[in-house]
This record gives structure tokens, sequence and C-alpha cells, in this order.
């Protein structure tokens, strides 16, 4: 290999968002200048006019792109799928005047890579780990974007009501959704919980060797897909495995927010230390995209009739509504692109992170990276706040300490089976 290749771990590949970002890898990843990479308004006006001439971290010849699924049958379908998207868009690459070959060199050196993970089996997360050291040098990038909703049924009179009352608030963040309490995963802990969020912590613990070989060209950063549902008015005071938490979903991707940031500001302040692979933390949502992850409720009909409705919340304004899951990766796959010389540890942002979002601008606080669209579904990339930051700070310690300890008793037991 002449030069340094990423290796990027998705989880959730076959399907959704993650799909999307797989899709967008290989298509921005086979020009030699990929357009995802470049600035950003938005991180432009936090991170500064030297962000305009940053190239993107590599000028790649290849890539592992690694499909971490629990179906293998359905990754399968999804990589030759990857595989013929691209072929097509080389195919009309080179019909283009200029064309330098540089798209049939990546195509050489990709590698499309399936292996089996299942989030809700911890054993199983820990054989992934194992499974990729065997047989990798390194991992540059960990896209943490599997997860699941414990979704009962719809609550139709609330949801007319909300449609009728806050119809952009109805197809964004709904509120009639009749939410599955007490359900467990086989290892006896909140299954929510454990699918979104202490999954992905083993994880990234489990692989956090292999992000410290990455090579210094390429870095290493940790991605956590998060929700614009996110919000810490979700959270039950004692409740952080969320199995009598009614909107567990939404609280588990708040503490994937707090869990990040408190990563990533571990990783600063080890940085001087003179580490040559600093592994960042970036929080990124893909807004509101069409997935199946509430097929077992809807029919045909009500799906046909949900597209329409965040189409014309789009057209009503609304920048959240991205819709296509490839436009719904576009803020993962920037974030993958661009230097890691412009993650700084907070940014100074637009609110102060109180709980409702209200507040000022004195203080730097850490963001998340959303993925955005105009009127007429063109990307670009947003930021926010980390809602209640300032209240939540300190129980994102205690929520990392839980977890690394849950996760070395998990590790303990593997050992002893072994």
């Amino acid at each position: 290999m002449s030069q340094a290749n990423p290796i990027i771990v998705v989880t959730g590949a076959n399907g959704g968002v993650g799909f999307g970002i797989c899709e967008r890898l290989l298509l921005q990843l086979s020009s030699r200048e990929p357009s995802d990479a470049l600035p950003q308004k938005a991180l432009v006006s936090l991170w500064g006019s030297a962000l305009n001439k940053a190239p993107p971290i590599f000028d790649t010849q290849g890539m592992t792109l690694i499909m971490a699924c629990r179906s293998r049958s359905k990754a399968e379908i999804a990589r030759t799928k990857l595989y013929e998207t691209l072929d097509a868009h080389i195919k009309k690459q080179r019909k283009l005047p200029g064309y330098d070959g540089h798209a049939d060199l990546f195509r050489e050196g990709l590698k499309i890579e399936i292996h089996y993970l299942d989030l809700a089996v911890i054993q199983s997360v820990l054989r992934f780990g194992t499974e990729l050291s065997q047989k990798y040098p390194y991992v540059s990038h960990l896209i943490c974007n599997a997860g699941v909703v414990s979704m009962g049924g719809i609550n139709l009179p609330k949801a007319i009501w909300q449609l009728c009352t806050d119809f952009i608030g109805a197809v964004t963040a709904p509120d009639y959704f009749f939410h599955t309490l007490g359900k467990l995963s086989a290892d006896g802990l909140g299954w929510v919980w454990q699918c979104n969020v202490f999954g992905h912590y083993c994880l990234f613990r489990s692989l956090q060797p292999l992000l410290s070989a990455s090579k210094p060209s390429l870095g290493a950063r940790v991605l956590w897909t998060s929700s614009i549902e996110a919000s810490p008015t979700a959270c039950v005071p004692g409740d952080w495995q969320l199995i009598q938490t009614e909107y567990s979903y939404a609280a588990a991707k708040y503490q994937m927010e707090l869990i990040a940031t408190h990563l990533d500001g571990l990783a600063t302040e080890e940085a001087p230390r003179g580490a040559a692979v600093n592994i960042r933390h970036v929080i990124v949502q893909p807004g509101v995209a069409y997935t199946n992850i509430d097929s077992l409720l809807v029919s045909w009909f009500t799906n046909a009739i949900k597209i329409m409705t965040f189409y014309i919340a789009r057209m009503l304004g609304s920048p959240n509504h991205t819709i296509q899951v490839y436009k719904a990766a576009f803020a993962a796959v920037h974030l993958s692109l661009i230097s890691l010389t412009f993650f700084p540890a907070f940014y100074p942002s637009p609110t102060k992170s109180t709980a409702n979002g209200n507040g000022d601008a004195s203080e730097p606080q850490p963001i998340r990276f959303k993925s955005e669209t105009d009127r007429w579904g063109t990307e670009r990339v947003g930021v926010g706040p980390i809602l209640g930051w300032d209240e939540h700070e300190e129980d994102s310690k205690k929520l990392v300490e839980e977890c690394e300890k849950l996760y070395q008793q998990f590790r303990g037991t593997e050992r002893t089976e072994s």
C-alpha cells in the first residue's frame, strides 16, 4: 500500500442512514477532491477562515469499508448495491473531459467487508473487536450509527391534534407514539439503552487499540449519530438504563451526546502528552430522513403520507428534513473528511446550552453537527448546542464511569469463559 488508506467501520450499514453514509463515502472518495470536504459556512464561522485553505485528510487510493451488521443476508444485498452504484458512477466519470483516472484507482483499492455485530449482545461486540484486531492493522473511523426505538403504536387522536396545532413539530419530533417500557436485552440490561448507548460504548472501547494505531495522516475519530429528538427532558433521574423511561430513544440519544462530549474532553486533555494519534469524538445528527424504523407501525399508505408531509415541512422552511438517507449522511461524511486540525474541544455556540436552548453566548459550549437542507434539498452542515450541558456536565462523567464499570465486568466474564 503506497499510502495510508482509511479503514472505516459503520454500524447499521445495511440500511437507512448507515447505508447512506456508506454510499456517500464511496462516491466522495472516488473523487480526488471530494466536494463534501469543502468548507461549510457554519463551520467557517466557528473555526475561522483558515478552514477555507484546509485540504481533506487524505487523497486516498482506496478504502476498507467495514459494514458492521446483524443480518449478513441484508448486508450482502447492500454491499452488492454499493458496488453497483459506485461502478455506475465511475462509468459516468470516464466520459467526462479531463478525467484523471482517480476513480478507477480508488475502485481497485476498495474493499467492502461484512462483519457480524449485534449490539444487543455484548459478547458479540467483544468478539467483533477481537475479530477486527486479528484482521486489520488499524481503524481510522468508527461511525456509531445503528439504533433502535421501542414503539408500540400510534396515538391517533394525539397525532391528529399535533399535526393540526404544531405541524412542523409533529413531523420533526413526534409526540404521539406509544412506547414500550421494561424491555430487557439478553444481557439483562435496558434494551434500548444497550443497543443505542452501551453497545456503542463497548464497541469504541474494544476498537480503541485499533483506533490508536491509525496513521497520523488519517487521525482517528469516532462519530456518534444522535437524533433531533435527543433531549435532557426525556431522561428520568435514577433510570440510567432507561428501562422505565417513556421516551427512551430520545433519552438514549441524549446520553450518547453526553458520553461523546465527555470522551472528547478526555481526548483533548491527553493530547499534550504527545500521543501520535489522538482519538477525537464528534456528534452528528442526520436530521429527519425516511427510514424503516417505524415500518411495523405504518402501512404503505401511511408511509406515502409521511413522505409527503416531510416535503411539505421542507418547503415551509424546515432545515431538518433531509428526507433521503444520502442527504442525511452529509454531516457524517463531511466530518469524516475534514482535517482533525479543526476539531477543538469546545466551540463558540450560538446559544448557551440551557435545557430549553435559551441563553447567551458568553461561554464556549459543546455542539453537535447537523445535516440540513434548504427548501430545494441542497445539503449543508449546521450546528446546534448540546442542550442542558451546563446542568448535565457532571452527569456525563458519571455516565461514562458507569459504562466503563459495566464494560469491565463483561470483559472479565469473556476472559473467564474463554
